[in-house]
């Protein structure tokens, strides 16, 4: 029933510092439309962008910044999203390490954003 995500929805303190950080760090492009949560644009899927105190309806029931916890998989090799994440000051709490994600075995690091939200970028293992 259900093919892929298309996007999810990240709560936040500030839109700047996470469009820029999103942006300068992992190579994502802003998109802001008229009445719309801004949106940064990866390979064929978004994150929606709510400001803590100007959400849109409908949303999460208590939604709160810092509370994300979501992988993405690289469209590079996983060292150079670790020498992007070097280059910005973006410290790697976990990794490099083996985890299984949903089409398998893969490596991951993982590090927090300007929310603290967990984010973990993979790179799927060749078989």
């Amino acid at each position: 029933m259900i093919a892929g995500i298309d996007h999810f929805v990240l709560t936040v303190r500030s839109v700047e510092a996470t469009c820029d950080f999103y942006q300068r760090v992992l190579g994502m492009r802003r998109l802001d439309e008229p009445n719309r949560p801004t949106a940064l644009l990866f390979g064929s899927q978004k994150i929606n962008l709510h400001e803590v105190d100007r959400t849109f309806e409908p949303k999460a029931k208590r939604p709160t910044p810092g509370s994300g916890d979501f992988c993405l998989v690289a469209a590079v090799p996983l060292a150079e999203v670790q020498a992007s994440l070097a280059a910005n000051g973006v410290a790697i709490e976990v990794g490099p390490v083996e985890r299984t994600g949903a089409r398998g075995a893969m490596m991951s690091v993982y590090f927090r954003d300007p929310d603290d939200n967990l984010v973990e970028v993979s790179e799927y293992r060749l078989t």
